[in-house]
């Protein structure tokens, strides 16, 4: 199994989320511990990220060694996302 990174900005995320959606979308992290590659994930195109949705929510995440990095969450319709991305 893969050792878990979550960066600041995705952890500050994780604890704004109500208490629902936070087990939704914490609930997806062991999972792509396990598989960080699920069929229900895909790869961003100029970004060596990948991204899983949950509901409204998205995380983006890469695989480097041995370790899954969380770099954002974020809502899943929002291009907010995707703005904080590029500053990665």
């Amino acid at each position: 199994m893969l050792k878990l990174d979550i960066t600041k900005q995705a952890a500050k995320f994780f604890r704004s989320l109500p208490a629902k959606q936070y087990r939704q979308v914490f609930n997806k992290i062991p999972a792509l511990m396990e598989d960080p590659e699920p069929p229900d994930s895909s790869p961003l195109i100029g970004y060596p990220y990948r991204r899983a949705d949950i509901g409204e929510y998205r995380i983006i995440y890469r695989v480097e060694e041995d370790c899954l990095k969380v770099a954002l969450v974020g809502k899943r319709n929002d291009d907010e996302v995707y703005r904080q991305l590029k500053s990665h």
